[in-house]
């Protein structure tokens, strides 16, 4: 506040000397009066300049960006911690910043006067009825933005997540529209910090290594893309990616080193033959395939933030090194890269501040698809850690020792999915007919005087059309969840005459 009052003052004091200069008057007295003061006043006005100038460059250098990661809330669970108890728990990892799938008013409100920076999300499912209606976008920003903000920090406000993954041409055509017309709501409702963005995941790339050979896919690239970076340059927000070294590394461990990927590599880099730039983590690697592609249209210096990046904890029998040693020793060392000081960069960006948000906060028993997505969590839904972290940057060494990884190779034998204990067994019959209509025959033996018919029992019909499906479809995109129905399973499920449809890695 001292150096803005200083810069006004100087302002001021410039301007009176300016009309004093110009004010007309045709007094021959004060006309020679005014050409004896010329020269002083010049000299005068040249120091106030340079007093200005000064003053203005020191605030600026002196606004620090802080790089210590912030974290990801998703909500997806039936048992997580009330909206008050995840903000006591997000301070006690010491985040400065949280992410939000929605505008949750109960969390908003949970977060006021806590000096916790907040991203808020519009959801993917509004962003083509914003792009025509102005009126729907201002009303969205009154009921999610205004009554929270400015007591609830919100800084960041992102338009729909990874909509640029989706098949709908029609929502991936209304995303840039979407952001401009959020960004005009803001403005005519006086919320003036809050920059506007969306996220992106690494399929917008076309390719991306080496990372100097980063180019968007080309259905994207005109059309999206490059307005993209045009509006966030022109109101200089941020470029936000989602980076999963994890699932680089996963399809294809044979030839990235797992080291490489969670930041313990000693002595495996790799050398972009374009630029000579050495990286020595999958990260690094990762981000600068960003950088270039950006750099490809003409945005060479446009800002990244990390929406997403982590390591799964645990995950299914087919889903390689998804382990508490892999996930602790990645999001650890991810966190000493972020927050150090001076800020490390990457070798495209040396020394750059790299902000970002950890993936996430719980591990979320709701969330669909393989088990890995249910468990990227920092937190179990107790509030107790999966392992000890924070996410200061601070912490160097902890005292817990990990449990040594059982997973980090590809397992060898038979796995089978079926029914998961627990599961609702009055919602089994739609999961059976779904799994047997997919042709392949893949309920046959259950018919009656099929080899698996008997016992004549819903969950046994239900395992065999699980684990017969997912035996079916897995290489097409087939999994072994049925909406949290089926779990898999290296114990042979098949008994007599009836075998089990596996799957082999």
């Amino acid at each position: 506040l001292l150096m803005w009052s200083t810069q006004t003052l100087a302002i001021k004091y410039l301007s009176t000397l300016l009309f004093s200069l110009y004010v007309p008057t045709t007094n021959s007295y004060l006309l020679h009066r005014r050409r004896r003061r010329r020269a002083y006043l010049s000299a005068t006005i040249m120091s106030v300049l340079h007093l200005l100038t000064l003053s203005l460059l020191i605030s600026v250098s002196g606004a620090k960006f802080s790089g210590r990661p912030g974290v990801n809330y998703g909500q997806l669970g039936n048992n997580l911690p009330s909206p008050s108890d995840s903000v006591s728990l997000i301070k006690s990892l010491n985040a400065k910043s949280v992410k939000l799938y929605d505008a949750n008013p109960s969390i908003l409100a949970a977060l006021k006067a806590t000096d916790i920076v907040v991203s808020v999300m519009v959801p993917n499912e509004l962003i083509v009825n914003i792009t025509k209606s102005k009126t729907l976008s201002d009303d969205w920003i009154k009921s999610n933005v205004l009554p929270f903000y400015p007591s609830t920090k919100i800084r960041y406000l992102l338009v729909g997540n990874e909509i640029l993954s989706s098949p709908d041409s029609e929502l991936k055509s209304a995303l840039v529209p979407a952001m401009r017309k959020i960004q005009r709501s803001l403005k005519t409702l006086g919320v003036k910090k809050v920059k506007v963005g969306t996220t992106l995941a690494m399929d917008v790339l076309n390719s991306s290594y080496p990372p100097s050979s980063g180019e968007f896919r080309s259905d994207i690239s005109g059309s999206v893309m490059r307005p993209m970076l045009q509006f966030l340059n022109r109101t200089k927000s941020f470029f936000f990616v989602d980076v999963y070294p994890y699932f680089a590394w996963a399809q294809d461990p044979a030839h990235i080193n797992l080291d490489y990927a969670i930041f313990e590599s000693t002595n495996v880099t790799v050398v972009d033959p374009v630029t000579n730039l050495t990286y020595h983590n999958l990260f690094d690697q990762m981000i600068d395939a960003f950088v270039f592609a950006m750099k490809r249209l003409g945005y060479p210096d446009l800002r990244i933030w990390v929406a997403e990046t982590g390591w799964p904890n645990n995950g299914d029998y087919d889903q390689i090194g998804a382990n508490i040693y892999n996930a602790a020793t990645y999001n650890r060392n991810v966190v000493k890269k972020l927050a150090a000081e001076p800020p490390v960069g990457t070798p495209a960006r040396p020394g750059k501040v790299l902000p970002s948000f950890i993936f996430a906060l719980y591990n979320e028993n709701q969330k669909t698809g393989p088990g890995t997505e249910r468990h990227f969590g920092l937190l179990h839904p107790n509030g107790s850690q999966v392992y000890e972290i924070e996410l200061s940057g601070k912490t160097t060494e902890y005292k817990e020792s990990l449990p040594a990884p059982e997973n980090n190779e590809v397992y060898k034998g038979k796995i089978w999915c079926v029914v998961a204990k627990g599961a609702n067994w009055t919602q089994l019959g739609d999961a059976l007919s779904y799994a047997c209509s997919q042709g392949n025959n893949t309920c046959d033996p259950i018919k009656p005087g099929g080899s698996c018919h008997k016992p004549d029992l819903m969950v046994f019909h239900a395992s065999y059309a699980f684990s017969s499906y997912w035996a079916s479809f897995r290489k097409v995109g087939g999994t072994c969840y049925f909406n949290g129905l089926a779990t898999q399973t290296i114990k042979d499920p098949g008994y007599g005459r009836c075998e089990f449809p596996s799957v082999t890695l």
